[in-house]
């Protein structure tokens, strides 16, 4: 009875939101272009070279051999031999790479479905080209800031998800399983990194569309005026705006600035709103992750980065 009552109101609400394109298309078309345009210019530069580089060394093996001097340390911290490339190569890549990784790896048996939870709330970052560049540099106007929200993201994410791991079951894998490399790996590792970064990119350019959505026809104005209790009314709009579509709320809060808009952005960074989110599961579904738990885990790294950035930044 749930799951008719919830698709019952996706259906509806998909309804009215076609409708509104509909009537509106000099509005929603435009939107959507500019969503594309947002991530041609802020994601598609930051995430695709390292998506590339992230595929080439899952499929080759290297990822896998590159684990095994720290298998000791990770098995300790409760984690399989695997995640320490994960996690170096989620670092590096930024959304939604970690969770692409966490799914070859499943996928190639090096994690069973237990295991790929808790690597996943560990793979679950940004990388550094976007935090650094888009979001310091070009939205907020300043390097030094793009850093330090990268040291709390980073920070955020690994303690939350060190405690979890340590507090769960011991991994039961024993050893890291070798990929084979195949003839044709360069063509698999482009092939690959291309579809990721452009479903990325359709991710970003409807969920900017449903955020103005959202915003024209009042969708957020409960929440507005909870956020309204504690900011101002053009920073409430960008959070709400950025729980939706997180560069996009990101862009929203560095037009007002301030040391509290740049806590904000690091926490809209690190849970990742609804359509980074979608795109983290669409790849951890598949690896046995809980949906409702890894957005609870993302939802207390956030919390703690935004903590860290109100002390820092």
């Amino acid at each position: 009875m749930k799951k008719k009552v919830g698709y019952a109101f996706l259906c509806l609400a998909l309804v009215f939101f076609a409708a509104a394109i509909i009537i509106h298309p000099e509005r929603y078309v435009n939107c959507c272009f500019q969503g594309f345009a947002m991530w041609a210019e802020c994601v598609l530069p930051a995430l695709f070279p390292f998506m590339c580089i992230t595929l080439i060394f899952v499929k080759t093996g290297i990822a896998e051999k590159a684990s095994l001097p720290l298998k000791r340390v990770t098995g300790k911290l409760n984690f399989p031999p695997a995640a320490a490339a994960c996690f170096f190569l989620s670092v590096c890549s930024g959304y939604p790479a970690g969770s692409k990784v966490v799914s070859e790896f499943y996928s190639g048996g090096a994690f069973t479905k237990k295991e790929s939870g808790k690597v996943a709330y560990l793979c679950s970052t940004s990388g550094p080209l976007f935090i650094i560049g888009s979001v310091g540099f070009k939205m907020f106007g300043d390097k030094l800031t793009g850093v330090k929200i990268l040291i709390a993201h980073v920070f955020a994410v690994t303690l939350v998800s060190l405690i979890i791991a340590i507090i769960s079951k011991k991994s039961t894998s024993e050893d890291v399983k070798r990929t084979v490399p195949k003839s044709n790996v360069l063509y698999d590792a482009f092939y690959g990194a291309v579809i990721a970064v452009t479903v990325a990119g359709g991710f970003i350019a409807f969920f900017y569309v449903v955020a103005n959505f959202c915003a024209d026809f009042k969708l957020f104005y409960p929440l507005e005026k909870f956020f309204n209790l504690f900011l101002d009314g053009q920073t409430s709009s960008a959070l709400c705006l950025g729980f939706v579509e997180a560069t996009t709320g990101c862009r929203a809060l560095s037009a007002v600035g301030g040391k509290l808009q740049v806590a904000l952005a690091g926490f809209l960074i690190t849970f990742g709103g609804l359509s980074i989110l979608l795109q983290q599961l669409s790849y951890l579904l598949g690896a046995g992750v809980k949906p409702l738990k890894f957005i609870g885990v993302k939802f207390l790294q956030a919390v703690l980065c935004f903590l860290l950035l109100l002390l820092i930044a």
